[in-house]
């Protein structure tokens, strides 16, 4: 029985299989966002020192780490010699999953340290955020580089993006579970739901990349093979063929930094991380400041589910979208969109409850969905520096990391900064531990002034954010020209220079 379960899990397409990935990740990262800050300010009760201190030293680990994960992985191909490489490509996609096989189970198994109390908060804080975020990035990193190693061609890499985006769906399921485990007063539910959860992410892991590795191990033979007999036919000329020597790290960045096109998409993605992570840090407190006496817990846990689930199913449209007009030009629509519905909110005001429901939900839609588009234009990018620096194989991994260097920090600034201008605004500070005043700030009473700014302020917060990183965005992504004839161009030189070794993933 084991035997033919086997075979059939054999016959699931290669696009299947990878997006298959995503599931394993979002069901616990969701989550992750989700509570992290709060479990350990309202559950741990961590002093406002550590928690600042914390986020600055994740801020400097979470920005390194990618492109040093990134270099580790990717520096043996990189090189501005095109005259032949060592290394086939089903060969670089059977390194990215040997490292997924590796550390996706370990990923899993760090997201379990945060619900636990082992140590002090501080210290607990600091040691958990890094530990999860390098086993994110590791898992990351492989898993989007493979989208710029298994295909080439815009509609392929876009059919993939389909199914990562349809199992990205599937695994915010695990928000609106969460939602009904949740409870401060009794954490020892919503530590078994996270244990599940972990356990269905390693099983995950271990399947879905050992299936993948099989299907790429046969097809490193036969080319293996192949090389064999041109090596036996070529043996006089194998000195002139010899390997190129790959470039040092700071001529990369030198290449890098002359790429303007990757300049710019830094520049706006910068602002949308920041965008992403600050609606994830702050959607409980903006249900519970400014909707919770207005709508039912019901209503509350359903907006929270569904702005986690409808930007990948959103994001399914967004894709066929993609096909017919291209990524630039929807990415384009959506900062429009955004900008749009905030100015609405804002002239609006915050007593119309149903629209405030609204927007909150939409205004987490669209910015997550524009969130999934990215990764097609890193991949273009790739190709772009590829073409661009002659180089011997796509440093697919290295791009990706190098991205995340300079946007990362927006995860971390996010809650900073929101918390800082909560506070400045309103005089709120999460971090109090006066029971009366949380108790009288969280309620809205009717001539109460003290209640007034706070919502107000929260208000502000969530109309005034979106606003201002629509406008930064559009100013940099009208400076991007790797769209329409530019992205033709190229995709047909990388298309020209790898025919003959760049597998598609329709072959695959």
């Amino acid at each position: 029985m084991g035997q033919r379960v086997w075979i059939c899990c054999l016959g699931v397409s290669t696009a299947v299989l990878y997006g298959s990935l995503s599931l394993f990740v979002s069901i616990l990262h969701n989550v992750f966002l989700l509570y992290y800050v709060d479990t350990f300010v309202s559950v741990y009760k961590i002093d406002k020192l550590s928690f600042w201190v914390g986020e600055t030293v994740f801020l400097i680990w979470n920005s390194l780490n990618d492109p040093l994960f990134g270099w580790l992985s990717d520096r043996s191909f990189l090189s501005s010699n095109q005259s032949g490489g060592q290394i086939s490509s089903p060969e670089v996609v059977l390194k990215r999953l040997h490292s997924l096989s590796r550390n996706g189970p370990l990923f899993a198994l760090s997201f379990l340290v945060f619900w636990v109390a082992w140590a002090h908060p501080g210290l607990q804080f600091l040691f958990c955020l890094c530990l999860y975020d390098g086993f994110l990035t590791l898992v990351d990193l492989n898993h989007n580089a493979l989208l710029a190693d298994l295909a080439v061609s815009a509609n392929d890499r876009t059919r993939l993006n389909f199914h990562s985006s349809l199992f990205s769906a599937l695994g915010s399921l695990s928000v609106f579970l969460s939602y009904s485990f949740w409870d401060k007063e009794d954490f020892m539910s919503f530590r078994l739901f996270c244990v599940t959860l972990a356990a269905m992410s390693m099983l995950g892991f271990a399947v879905v990349s050992r299936l993948l590795r099989h299907r790429f191990q046969n097809e490193v033979r036969s080319q293996k093979d192949e090389g064999e007999l041109l090596k036996e036919l070529t043996v006089g000329h194998v000195a002139l063929a010899a390997a190129a020597k790959p470039i040092s790290l700071g001529e990369y960045l030198k290449q890098l930094s002359r790429h303007s096109n990757f300049m710019w998409f830094v520049s706006m993605n910068l602002i949308q991380v920041f965008h992403c992570h600050f609606n994830s840090n702050f959607f409980p407190l903006f249900l519970e400041h400014l909707l919770s006496d207005q709508i039912s817990a019901s209503t509350g846990s359903f907006l929270l589910g569904i702005s986690y689930i409808a930007p990948h199913l959103n994001n399914l449209y967004f894709l066929t979208l993609c096909r017919r007009i291209g990524v630039y030009q929807v990415i384009r629509w959506l900062f429009l969109l955004k900008l749009g519905l905030s100015m609405a909110m804002l002239l609006a005001g915050a007593d119309h409850i149903y629209l405030l429901c609204l927007f909150i939900a939409s205004n987490r839609v669209f910015t997550e969905g524009t969130c999934k588009l990215l990764n097609l234009v890193i991949t273009d990018l790739v190709d772009e520096d590829f073409v661009l620096n002659r180089r011997q194989h796509a440093a697919s991994a290295l791009l990706f990391g190098m991205v995340a260097l300079v946007t990362k920090p927006g995860q971390t600034f996010a809650p900073l900064i929101g918390t800082w201008l909560l506070c400045v605004y309103t005089g709120y500070d999460i971090f109090e531990r006066d029971p009366l005043k949380d108790s009288v700030a969280a309620v809205v009473v009717p001539g109460a002034e003290s209640s007034v700014p706070l919502r107000q302020g929260c208000f502000y917060l969530l109309v005034f954010v979106p606003i201002t990183c629509a406008l930064l965005q559009l100013l940099a992504w009208s400076h991007f020209t790797l769209h329409g004839r530019r992205l033709q161009g190229i995709k047909a030189l990388r298309e020209g220079a790898q025919h003959g070794h760049c597998s598609d993933v329709k072959a695959i």
